[in-house]
């Protein structure tokens, strides 16, 4: 979260900024962010702040992403290929390698620059650009499968949008994305919100 303000301060062209602001930006309070910060060093200069592309770098540095790292995409249908066209990706140092889908008619074309092959052709690019990272974009039957295809070839962390549990060996991370969970959520507090909403106007009445 501290890297991702960061990163919006400088693409906004800011060089410093105060702890009370990046803590606001990242969505903490300022006592917690320069707890957080501390065990990363003496970064910041009292009265004056921080400077963002130096505390930028060493959350960087920390993190892993110093490099860049190849990605491959798993799934070529709508999600895949908006996740294909997302600028945010290289700009943070993710470069998608190529999209992957089992039908064999897309191989060939394009999705913003990113080339379709047939998955098929998975083992030999993971291998050829040196790809660690995955994102699962596929219907939830074929995930566990794909998963696995994917670990064989090498890949030792996925991201997973497809709405099923993985199993994958130890040393492979996985993170889960579920959509339809997140809204489930918020359709929870929605209705809480409305009943709450009702309780208070019966009370008045």
């Amino acid at each position: 979260m501290y890297l991702r303000a960061l990163n919006a301060l400088a693409d906004g062209e800011r060089l410093v900024c105060s702890s009370d602001e990046l803590a606001a930006a990242a969505g903490v309070n300022a006592a917690k962010l320069r707890k957080d910060l501390s065990y990363l060093g003496s970064y910041g200069t009292r009265g004056v702040g921080y400077d963002v592309e130096l505390l930028r770098f060493h959350i960087a540095r920390e993190i892993g992403i110093t490099q860049d790292w190849s990605v491959v995409i798993v799934g070529a249908g709508h999600l895949g290929q908006a996740l294909a066209g997302f600028s945010g990706f290289t700009s943070r140092g993710f470069e998608i390698v190529a999209l992957l889908d089992a039908d064999p008619t897309l191989a060939g074309q394009q999705i913003a620059g990113v080339p379709i092959h047939d998955f098929a052709d998975m083992p030999a690019i993971v291998a050829e650009r040196r790809v660690t990272i995955g994102v699962i974009a596929v219907p939830a039957a074929a995930a566990q499968q794909v998963t696995d295809d994917l670990v064989a070839a090498g890949v030792t962390s996925i991201l997973n949008f497809a709405p099923a549990v993985l199993s994958v060996p130890t040393g492979v991370d996985v993170r889960k994305v579920d959509l339809s969970s997140e809204l489930q959520i918020l359709a929870y507090h929605e209705s809480r919100k409305g009943a709450a909403a009702d309780n208070g106007a019966e009370a008045t009445a």
